[in-house]
């Protein structure tokens, strides 16, 4: 089966003074394509350190980080960035959304990064919109939009370049329940229909339910639950 993300005894410390905090020892995991995974771990265990690795943000000090099996841990910074930009996309809990821009050009903006001509870029903008119901929202700034709405621009842009691995770090976090599941359930059909890889941290025990596994973190390493 395809892994378009593949974690291979993955090591992470971090030095202060003379003491060494082991987050990572030897963590193993797989994402396959169209696969939907839940990250449940409790605060300080080390998921927004797995996640930044496996998003190209950090190198780790030992194993490989494999994007469509290319091993990218090590790779010189202009290459990691670009395989960000092309092949992951990332989801917070904050929407991070450019307030001057409209809706519409949030998601296009990072595909014109990519080098897609503008009209091709509103185009996929559009279709993504229409799939998280909010075509009509196009043209609002996002201090028009609710929250509901903003989060939703934040996963479509975070699509918008067909990415083969999607990074969600608590995506509905900041949303009242019922606004919470809408969305959610709209993350998981997009996902599924655009065929991407997901690791989506939540402490959500509903939400991580409804996904296709789930993994958490123990002693530094990644086990199936």
């Amino acid at each position: 089966m395809n892994e378009p993300l593949a974690l291979r005894g993955v090591s992470r410390a971090y030095r202060s003074g003379d003491s060494e905090l082991h987050v990572l020892r030897g963590a193993d995991l797989s994402l396959h394509a169209g696969e939907i995974v839940a990250l449940v771990a409790p605060s300080g265990t080390g998921k927004s350190t797995l996640l930044h690795l496996a998003g190209l943000l950090e190198r780790p000090d030992a194993g490989a980080v494999l994007v469509d099996g290319r091993d990218a841990g090590q790779l010189p910074d202009a290459d990691r960035t670009a395989i960000r930009r092309d092949r992951i996309g990332f989801v917070y809990q904050a929407h991070h959304l450019l307030a001057e821009f409209t809706a519409v050009e949030n998601i296009v903006l990072p595909q014109m990064v990519a080098g897609r001509p503008r009209r091709a870029a509103r185009d996929r903008a559009m279709a993504l919109l229409t799939a998280f119901g909010l075509p009509a929202r196009a043209g609002h700034l996002p201090g028009k939009l609710s929250g509901g709405e903003k989060q939703r621009v934040a996963i479509a842009r975070a699509l918008a370049n067909a990415p083969g691995v999607l990074l969600a770090d608590e995506p509905t976090g900041n949303l009242d329940v019922g606004t919470s599941d809408v969305v959610f359930e709209e993350l998981l059909r997009t996902v599924r229909m655009e065929g991407v890889a997901a690791l989506i941290a939540t402490h959500n025990p509903d939400l991580a339910s409804r996904m296709d596994r789930r993994v958490t973190l123990r002693d530094g390493r990644i086990e199936e639950l």
